[in-house]
């Protein structure tokens, strides 16, 4: 009887504070989560997956950002719960039961595309992976590039991010010729490519985007040209991000304001190919640890 008295008394309270958020205002305990999951399909619609261990006591569990739509709440076996909500869809109180609770809801304009590039600001304590879909093999946390080749997605431990990304990028592969050599560079981007150029005594690969905003990724053959390197927009000097180095190749990406020209200048170009490149390549890879902890690849 107490127990019945005590769920009457929270429903009730859901129905007098419909307008407080779940950040403003705690039920009952945190449910604690088996997992997270977000997919992410090409039309950036996002549906949510929440699977919450089971309790003897009322639990609150919140719910990521967003306009939240189709919400329910089941068993393991697919049974329809007692569903009850917290202000606008903010949070769900999670009945005493003996077995999981998986709470499922799609998110509406939670990614916005703008320029055809995607764009979420993330925000959600909970450790969640996200599946994205196949067609990506590069996306932006942070605006810090990361490969995501054949996988299929990433974790985000305790995140807070943005995520961007965009489809149907240009993959253009420009063709160097050193002597009896032959090295291809190439250069992703929804931007057109034009006036490749690749200068050996100058030790810099020069080319021309015409759209502004955009990322632009080259993947450079370092028997061609070795870093550290620098790069240039039109004589400006550019931060940029240098990832996923495989030993032979390193990819460089960087997301320039304005069209214009992108100049990389390298420190060892053909037939200067250094020995110790082994060495530099452990070096990177000891570099990137910090971010490949907080987020990892599935």
């Amino acid at each position: 009887m107490n127990t019945k008295i005590a769920l009457l008394l929270v429903i009730s309270l859901f129905m007098i504070v419909p307008s407080v958020s779940a950040q403003q205002i705690s039920v009952s305990e945190e449910a604690n989560q088996k997992s997270v999951t977000v997919t992410v399909d090409e039309q950036g619609n996002v549906h949510v997956k929440h699977i919450v261990m089971s309790s003897n006591s009322p639990k609150q569990l919140n719910l990521i950002d967003g306009v939240i739509q189709n919400l329910t709440i089941t068993n393991e076996e697919g049974m329809e719960k007692t569903l009850a909500t917290i202000g606008n869809n903010d949070a769900v109180v999670i009945f005493p039961s003996g077995d999981a609770s998986i709470i499922e809801y799609d998110l509406k304009e939670a990614l916005l595309e703008k320029d055809s590039v995607w764009k979420w600001d993330f925000r959600y304590v909970q450790t969640t992976s996200f599946m994205l879909p196949e067609e990506l093999d590069v996306i932006f946390v942070n605006h810090r590039p990361i490969l995501l080749d054949d996988k299929k997605g990433f974790t985000c431990h305790g995140c807070q991010m943005v995520l961007e990304y965009s489809f149907n990028e240009s993959k253009n592969h420009m063709e160097v010729n050193w002597e009896d050599k032959k090295f291809l560079v190439e250069i992703i981007t929804l931007a057109n490519i034009d006036d490749f150029n690749f200068d050996q005594p100058t030790k810099e690969i020069s080319f021309d985007v015409n759209e502004d905003n955009q990322f632009v990724t080259t993947i450079i053959p370092l028997e061609l040209l070795w870093g550290p390197y620098a790069i240039f927009v039109d004589d400006e000097k550019k931060l940029f991000h240098e990832f996923n180095n495989n030993g032979t190749h390193t990819w460089i990406n960087l997301r320039p304001d304005t069209a214009g020209e992108i100049t990389i200048i390298g420190t060892t170009v053909v037939p200067e190919f250094p020995l110790i490149a082994p060495l530099a390549i452990g070096f990177l890879m000891v570099l990137m640890i910090p971010l490949m902890k907080k987020f990892s690849l599935h």
